[in-house]
């Protein structure tokens, strides 16, 4: 609304000058070059970005109130790379409860003060965005962004799929994205060479084991009384599975994103490793102990050897991009196959990251609730 109101009042000036130029006859030098200059800075004002559609939008070139749509990982990485969340006014219910339940809002407690009001699921109220005063909404689907941008208000797309879901080369391009908008990152940047030096060690590690003892991992992204969804081959789960040379049970899949499955394919898959992401309230005990009504886990082998694992939750849900990555990495390894990671100290990897690459302070309470999350990070989902 105000690029819109901006180009308004710019229109307006441009006919009052118009005007006295007619009246008067004549040119003033002075003037002129005054007028150029004042056109200068109205230029300067905004800028041009091309979003992960391709599509070209002009932002301001000062952004002090930014909206966060759906794209939910991106309040999280967005406030390291701001070295702060003031500028967040508002996000996805989704995003908030991760940001409760986690450490996002220990860090940054300024993000429990944006609203979420705005939106419920994927449908935006355009009256109660407006409210926020957006300088900029990030994170929508195209045809979202470019119904925004007809009000007034500039909205970039940022893609998940674009790279394969690839978490590292996602979230390269995330940041590549703000820093067309913002400018740089330091932060970030660093958070991107130390996922990159950890994936190449891991991959050294792992690349002598042999076919046949590759562990088969199941993701149970999400899971309630409604459906069973996986990863399969075109999700992020199968670069998780790629990163540690396991084999993801449902990588044939050839549809994007969640899959549904049943129970007929989980015995038939019958997975070494169970992996359930902070999208799921369910919880490893609710297997073992066969606490799910209509669902018989018992049977199968990852349940019946204690091989059920919760995804940890830092700064945001780790199962997609994030400035989490270095450590879940450590910590997807270590889960896979611990005896070739047995060197792999998770508390100290955790607090030395996150000390040195994002100046926190873990505290063990801290590092205990990461790798330990509650049910509560899955609400609003």
């Amino acid at each position: 609304m105000k690029l819109k109101n901006k180009k308004i009042l710019s229109l307006i000036l441009s006919g009052s000058l118009v005007l006295s130029l007619a009246g008067c006859q004549s040119t003033n030098n002075t003037a002129n070059e005054s007028s150029k200059g004042e056109a200068q800075v109205e230029q300067a004002s905004t800028k041009i970005v091309v979003d992960h559609e391709g599509v070209e939008v002009e932002v301001p070139t000062k952004i002090d109130r930014v909206v966060v749509g759906n794209t939910l990982p991106l309040a999280s990485i967005l406030s390291v790379y701001l070295g702060g969340a003031e500028k967040i006014v508002g996000l996805h219910p989704a995003s908030m409860t991760a940001a409760e339940s986690g450490l996002l809002s220990e860090v940054y407690p300024e993000i429990l003060q944006a609203e979420t009001d705005f939106i419920n699921g994927s449908e935006i109220n355009i009256e109660e965005l407006l409210k926020l005063d957006p300088d900029i909404v990030i994170g929508v689907p195209k045809e979202q962004a470019q119904t925004l941008r007809q009000a007034g208000i500039p909205a970039v797309t940022l893609s998940v799929s674009n790279w394969d879901y690839d978490v590292l080369e996602t979230y390269d391009e995330w940041i590549a994205l703000f820093d067309q908008i913002f400018g740089k990152s330091e932060v970030s940047e660093k958070v991107s060479e130390y996922s990159k030096e950890v994936s190449k060690l891991i991959e050294e590690r792992v690349s002598t084991i042999d076919e046949k003892d590759k562990k088969k991992v199941l993701f149970l992204y999400k899971y309630d009384d409604e459906a069973i969804a996986t990863s399969g081959g075109n999700f992020f789960g199968q670069y998780w599975c790629d990163a540690v040379n396991a084999v993801n049970v449902a990588q044939d899949s050839t549809e994007t994103g969640a899959i549904n499955i049943n129970m007929e394919q989980v015995y038939e898959w019958n997975p070494d490793v169970i992996i359930m992401t902070n999208f799921t309230s369910y919880q490893p005990e609710d297997l073992y102990n066969d606490a799910i009504s209509g669902d018989d886990w018992s049977t199968v082998n990852a349940v019946k050897n204690g091989q059920v694992y919760k995804m940890p939750l830092g700064l945001y849900r780790t199962f997609t991009p994030g400035a989490d990555t270095p450590v879940t990495l450590q910590w997807f390894a270590k889960t896979v196959y611990p005896e070739l990671f047995e060197d792999v100290n998770l508390e100290e990897v955790t607090k030395t990251y996150y000390k040195d690459y994002q100046n926190i302070d873990m505290k063990d309470e801290q590092i205990k609730s990461m790798y330990n999350p509650s049910r509560d990070s899955a609400e609003g989902l």
